[in-house]
């Protein structure tokens, strides 16, 4: 999954916007995972079983956030780092796979954006998302001047 595959940016699903910059810190509102024709990914994670679905919903939503960074910033050489993820995964209590589940969205940052740059710091937690969407993740970056 590269920049080439790079869907439209997302709309804001309720009354926010999708970035807010402060400084060099770029924060990015809540994606959530979508198909190349726009329908949202779905599904809650109960088992060990389904961690493989669940991560390629949440690369899906990574190339979301890339596609609202280059809407924001132009080209993406402008980005200088990801500094901070909350990956959340739509899950039912006891399933235990939300770092490997959000794997699949630092697996495309780290493609996109490097060894270095493209990993920053990240939390990974289960919760009852909105519309069944399988995952969703907010982040921060920091940008070039």
């Amino acid at each position: 999954m590269g920049q080439s595959s790079l869907p439209p940016a997302p709309l804001p699903a309720g009354l926010y916007v999708p970035t807010v910059t402060d400084g060099k810190l770029l924060y990015v509102s809540g994606h959530l995972p979508l198909k190349e024709n726009g329908d949202r990914i779905t599904g809650v994670c109960h088992t060990d079983d389904d961690i493989e679905a669940a991560k390629l919903a949440a690369a899906h939503m990574a190339l979301g956030v890339i596609a609202t960074l280059k809407t924001r910033v132009g080209d993406l050489n402008n980005v200088k780092r990801l500094m901070k993820s909350l990956g959340m995964v739509n899950c039912v209590p006891g399933f235990e796979g939300h770092p490997q589940v959000m794997n699949g969205y630092s697996e495309v940052m780290q493609e996109v954006f490097g060894e270095v740059n493209g990993v920053g710091v990240r939390s990974a937690v289960g919760a009852i998302l909105p519309f069944g969407i399988a995952t969703e993740v907010e982040c921060i970056f920091e940008i070039k001047e």
